[in-house]
């Protein structure tokens, strides 16, 4: 993803905010989400119009002209790395990467899944927003099971982790908002900034397929698009104090969660990604994905803090 300084100044990510702007903004929150995701489907754990977009890349599917060069190598060591990494091609390298982050995410939210309320019986709009956006994620993991199809990887499956991170994903919803808030908002910020350089290496990495590389840009835009909107989202839990927590949290949790992402050094700068992350205010992202997505108020521009028509943002 090119970075390129939006002409609107929006404010930082930490912005301060008061109890009155939260209550606004989950309300501004829940009608955005309803109009970007349609009707959810409890039973399936989708959204219509998630659902509609998946099955329109899958009514025109793209696929790599080569396959990998060497497809059993990411079949070896995409769920955990068992041989050197430094001899596997960079197309590889990605690819196990995307799935590790992906596995990660999908674990995450089957166990968020399991503990929180169904939507019939969920009355608070911040409960609502909550299944909402799970069903979300779980739209994100068809979104990459594509990419793996893109490059003829037809036989990746969902690989729970070990037990005791099982538990702690388990358990982890459960614990009190003070506890959770900070390192869920860091959790979504994260995945934006690991988006964000996966879309920045794409070219590079799949320079002679170029139809799978914008396929798969495609289908990471659609992730993108919802992962901005979730970290405004998961900012407004935070209280002034919650915020700096978050901020104090965000070097140790990048550097713990990438240590288990061993791609990670032959991809991507993570010193980088800490810095974009505690630096980050929007003015960076596309306008594009922007006028997409949901940003709280407290971050838009002075004089671009209304919701626009249909719950999306759109500076005015």
């Amino acid at each position: 993803m090119a970075l390129r300084r939006n002409t609107s100044s929006y404010g930082s990510i930490f912005s301060p905010s008061t109890r009155q702007e939260q209550d606004q903004n989950f309300d501004l929150y829940w009608q955005f989400c309803q109009a970007q995701g349609g009707e959810l489907l409890e039973a399936e754990q989708d959204l219509t119009r998630k659902r509609d977009t998946l099955r329109a890349f899958q009514a025109h599917p793209v696929r790599a002209r080569h396959p990998l060069p060497a497809p059993e190598v990411f079949y070896r060591n995409y769920v955990r790395c068992q041989a050197p990494l430094a001899p596997i091609d960079r197309k590889t390298l990605l690819l196990m990467a995307i799935y590790k982050v992906a596995r990660h995410e999908w674990v995450g939210i089957t166990g968020a899944w399991d503990a929180a309320s169904p939507f019939n019986a969920a009355h608070p709009v911040i409960t609502k927003i909550g299944r909402y956006h799970l069903a979300e994620e779980f739209g994100h993991i068809r979104l990459f099971h594509e990419m793996f199809l893109t490059f003829h990887l037809d036989r990746v499956t969902w690989v729970p982790l070990r037990p005791v991170m099982q538990r702690v994903y388990r358990i982890f919803p459960r614990l009190p908002g003070t506890l959770i808030d900070p390192p869920a908002f860091v959790t979504e910020l994260m995945g934006l900034m690991f988006y964000r350089a996966v879309d920045t290496v794409l070219d590079a990495v799949f320079s002679d397929e170029l139809e799978a590389c914008q396929r798969v840009r495609e289908l990471l835009h659609e992730i993108t698009v919802d992962e901005l909107a979730h970290i405004g989202q998961r900012r407004n839990f935070l209280s002034p104090q919650g915020v700096q927590v978050a901020q104090w949290l965000v070097r140790p949790m990048f550097r713990a969660f990438f240590r288990g992402i061993p791609e990670s050094p032959y991809l991507f700068d993570v010193t980088q990604m800490i810095h974009d992350a505690l630096a980050f205010d929007y003015n960076d992202m596309p306008p594009a994905l922007l006028q997409r997505s949901w940003v709280p108020t407290y971050c838009r521009p002075a004089g671009c803090r209304e919701v626009a028509c249909e719950g999306s943002f759109m500076p005015l």
